[in-house]
């Protein structure tokens, strides 16, 4: 009975009511050790009668267990694991280990004398740990599909002693059920940390009962004591029971002072466990150092010589419980007590015999390790196999635990630093980076082999670039290549070119392109080639010293050969096409990768791939699937804790925002944005968000605002050596220069961006210094100019902003009629666009000129958020409401539940429509 937990009650009644009409609902329970949650997770069940059921309980000696509380959790919907995508369901399957499909062949490994481990997953970056998130997308589709036939309550007790890839992907589905017919409640233990505790989901905060509820609780003592007992306890239910039954604990307690609960509880198991025999506490023992499977405790307690007959003493004290084949304890703390009360070499016996008692290896192993005092390669080499299972599974930070151990249980030197070496990339790829990064310099000063070094040594870069500051990454990097071979050095180098793209360090970009243009006349290996002339060429550009040619020979080279699907081939071949920013060049590869990461469930890598995506759409007339893509990178970035995606998604979306007139949301999203960018050094967003402010006061028609935005834009790109023409604000200068009557300066700065922009030769550079040179040359030539390099981009905005600058002119030049159709396309493609601030001024110059501008009404599609508008592309493309589900990473009926409130919205009724409402407010695309 529950007791003193009425408004708690409620709120899970509300719950799985909700569920019950076809809504979902989150709740996690946290609050001290016996304070009622394991009672709330209880009633919930009680509640449920006639949802499907998921239940599982967290345990100390499974928190090693890799998805051993998912397949607990799980177990009763694996029937439906068939009905959801294919990656997906291989990924569970493996996880889980359920003998489905064979694991992905391993990369050659470094641990163990496995030649080169993680070699192939070292070019993939921080890619490799897309496990992480592919098995809770699969979560959450296994769980919505066995909600399809009745309504689904999921209960999760002891979350915090879950093993954390279990509590990750269980985190990733409560975050995004959204319209399922499911209820989730999770307790867990306040203080605690675990990936449930430090997430955003809606939280109930136990407290202990009130004094009436406690004397119902303990009914039968004598009104004062169960008072002082209440004052004691702060209401904690099972403190209050605990101590009822010896009210004289309390004479120990000094007067005054405030009792830990927890630790009072302990002592109160502790000493109740002590007054047993002593087979019977080496019994309890037992059962506390693994999942308390009766079979294995029984032959244990054989190999000790104590009759497994002495739990009955147990079960007499109130401590365990035998039941279903388990020996089962009242209370998580009942475990704790015991086994921290034993001696330590009581405990390493105990495990010992455990050890000798399960069937699994990987559960041996792990006991094995906790009997061992000092260093044995046997138990070692053990755990790394242990480690290795994990890491086919996804349990990275499982697998990161096992290799750390069998390390400190290594005997040689060199041997400790590959498993050292394996626990750190398993440490990156389970997302703890300050771990990751402690055990992988801890093994570069054992001074492993030159491959292990390397890989070591790209893995710090790797972390430090998306978690830390690029230019840790870049240093990094740069010392790795003084040790690497030349084929590997092409990599790390062009990692130091990605490093430096972020900080805006033109000189340490264009020191690695120099390296690079020397390594490359020694490489024949197609695909090295591609990788070393792209970032080449980008370090190039980057610092005003051509490049163009090199990206062309990449590009031109790239389709003859078969680069492997990795992180290097995609950073680059996506990142070319936009230091060229010419139609027809390379264009398709952007779509492509982001197909393969869907495709893959690679959440891990997506922000990244967002970020260029977005870019990409931003630069064409695509502003609404840019709005999206950097919508999704944003919250991808932030649940992976990827801050310096975070920081370029911020970024590009404030320049987005300030173009679409949205200063609050412009002025936000820079302000978070540059707080980052500073903190880390990361200049390319702080460039973003700068161009963004600027941008945002022109189209509003304040040059007086613009102007010290673009000008610490220009001195931040000075001070950098950044002279990339497509990151400075010249051209938009020459304007603010211009309405402020600054007609020197404005002619100073056009005439040397002209000369920029003629080296690098691309046409959107071009485009630009020429409508800046038309504007303070009063050079109709070169306006026309402009045109015609406009026609050879995608940028409908540029292009706009040119024929606005040259109507202008046309207009003070008397020439109307001229005037008049440069500022009709302007206004159209503004409209078109979504940039209001801009197309008003374009109306207005129009309108000067004795016509009034036909404006294009807005939208119905612009009122959709950034994930309908998401959805609603798809879906109006020809997917299905389940292939979007899966590419998007959400459930069915979460899509159908934004497909009803996009027709709400526009008013329509079916698919065609949609499409057709979707291509009125702009072309979209996959």
């Amino acid at each position: 009975m529950l007791i003193g937990r009425d408004t708690e009650r409620r709120a899970i009644e509300r719950l799985v009511a909700g569920a019950r009409v076809g809504s979902s609902g989150v709740l996690l329970i946290t609050g001290e050790p016996g304070i009622g949650k394991t009672a709330l997770v209880t009633e919930a069940a009680t509640l449920a009668a006639g949802l499907r059921v998921l239940r599982a309980r967290g345990t100390e000696a499974e928190r090693e267990i890799p998805f051993g509380g998912l397949l607990q959790l799980l177990r009763p919907a694996l029937g439906e694991l068939d009905r959801i995508p294919a990656p997906q369901r291989d990924a569970l399957a493996a996880a889980l280990a359920l003998g489905t499909p064979e694991p992905p062949a391993r990369p050659s490994g470094l641990a163990g004398g496995e030649k080169g481990r993680g070699s192939r997953q070292a070019v993939a970056g921080a890619g490799s740990a897309q496990e992480r998130f592919v098995v809770g997308a699969a979560t959450l589709s296994l769980v919505c599909r066995f909600a399809e036939e009745a309504p689904v309550a999921i209960l999760v007790d002891d979350a915090q002693l879950l093993d954390l890839p279990s509590a990750e992907a269980l985190l990733f589905a409560a975050r995004r059920l959204v319209a399922d017919p499911i209820v989730l409640v999770i307790a867990a233990r306040a203080g605690e940390v675990h990936p449930l505790a430090q997430a955003d989901l809606p939280q109930l905060q136990l407290s202990g009962v009130g004094l009436e509820a406690a004397q119902e609780l303990v009914a039968g003592l004598p009104v004062d004591l169960v008072a002082s007992l209440h004052r004691t306890v702060a209401g904690n239910p099972l403190a209050l029971l605990e101590l009822a039954r010896d009210p004289e604990q309390l004479r120990r307690v000094p007067p005054g002072v405030p009792v830990p609960v927890p630790a009072l509880l302990a002592e109160a198991f502790a000493a109740r466990a002590n007054k047993l025999s002593e087979a019977a506490r080496t019994a309890l023992l037992v059962a506390s150092v693994d999942d308390g499977e009766l079979g294995v405790v029984a032959r244990a307690c054989a190999d000790l010589g104590v009759d497994f007959a002495v739990f009955a003493e147990g079960e007499r004290a109130s401590l365990v419980a035998l039941k279903e084949g388990r020996v089962e304890f009242r209370h998580p703390l009942v475990r704790s007590a015991i086994y921290s009360n034993a001696e330590p070499a009581q405990r390493r016996a105990v495990h010992l015999a455990v050890a000798n008692a399960v069937q699994d290896d990987d559960r041996r192993a792990w006991h094995l390790s906790e009997a061992t005092l000092g260093t044995d390669d046997a138990v070692a080499a053990a755990l790394e196999v242990a480690g290795n299972h994990a890491v086919d599974r996804g349990a990275h930070a499982v697998a990161a635990t096992a290799f750390e151990r069998a390390a400190r249980l290594t005997g040689t030197t060199g041997a400790r630093a590959l498993r050292l070496v394996a626990a750190g990339e398993a440490a990156w790829f389970a997302g703890s980076p300050e771990r990751a990064d402690e055990l992988l310099r801890e093994a570069l000063a054992l001074e492993p082999p030159r491959q292990a070094r390397t890989h070591a040594d790209e893995l710090r870069g790797d972390i430090a670039l998306k978690c830390g500051s690029p230019a840790r990454a870049r240093d990094i990097l740069f010392a790795a290549t003084e040790t690497a071979d030349p084929e590997a050095a092409v990599g790390l180098l062009a990692d130091v070119v990605n490093a430096c793209f972020r900080l805006g360090d033109a000189a340490g970009a264009l020191q690695a392109a120099d390296e690079l243009s020397t390594l490359l006349q020694e490489i024949e290996r197609p695909g090295t080639r591609v990788i070393g002339l792209l970032a080449c060429g980008v370090a190039k550009v980057l610092s005003g010293r051509g490049g163009t040619e090199e990206i062309r020979q990449a590009l031109a080279l790239a389709p003859s050969v078969a680069l492997e699907r990795d992180r290097r081939r995609q950073v680059w071949m996506m990142l070319a096409p936009m230091f060229l920013r010419e139609s027809g060049t390379g264009r398709a590869l952007i779509e492509e990768a982001m197909r393969e990461r869907r495709d893959q469930v690679a959440v891990g890598v997506l922000p990244a791939v967002l970020f260029l995506l977005a870019r990409d759409d931003a630069t064409t007339d695509r502003w609404a699937d840019a709005a999206a893509s950097y919508d999704e990178g944003i919250r991808l970035s932030r649940e992976t804790g990827q801050t310096t995606e975070l920081a370029l998604n911020l970024a590009g979306l404030a320049w987005l925002s300030a173009q679409q007139g949205r200063a609050a949301e412009c002025r936000a999203l820079a302000a978070e944005a540059m707080g980052i960018c500073s903190e880390r050094q990361i200049h390319l967003g702080l460039a973003w968000s700068l161009f963004a402010l600027g941008d945002l006061a022109l189209g509003q028609g304040d040059p007086q605002a613009a102007l010290p935005q673009y000008e610490r834009l220009a001195e931040v790109l000075t001070s950098l050596g950044v002279l990339d023409p497509d990151l400075s604000p010249v051209p938009e200068l020459v304007e603010v220069y211009l309405r402020l009557g600054r007609a020197d300066d404005a002619s100073a700065v056009a005439r040397a961006f002209a000369v920029r922009a003629g080296e690098k030769g691309q046409p959107w550079a071009l485009a630009r210094a020429a409508r800046a040179l038309g504007l303070v040359e009063d050079d109709e030539q070169k306006f026309l100019e402009a045109l015609e390099w406009h026609e050879r981009t995608l940028d409908v905005f540029q292009a706009a902003r040119t024929r606005l600058v040259y109507g202008a002119w046309l207009r003070r030049a008397r020439r109307r009629v001229d005037a008049r159709e440069q500022l009709r396309r302007a206004v159209a493609a503004f409209d078109q666009l979504g940039a209001p601030g801009w197309a008003d001024q374009a109306a207005a110059e129009l309108k000067a000129t004795g016509e009034t501008a036909r404006r294009r009404e807005p939208s119905t599609a612009d009122d959709l958020t950034p994930q309908e508008r998401q959805i609603a592309r798809l879906l109006s493309e020809g997917h299905s409401i389940r292939s979007v589900a899966a590419r998007l990473f959400l459930s069915p009926k979460t899509v159908e539940y934004h497909l009803r409130k996009v027709y709400t919205k526009l008013g329509i009724h079916s698919r065609p429509e949609l499409a057709e409402i979707l291509e009125k407010g702009g072309p979209a695309r996959t």
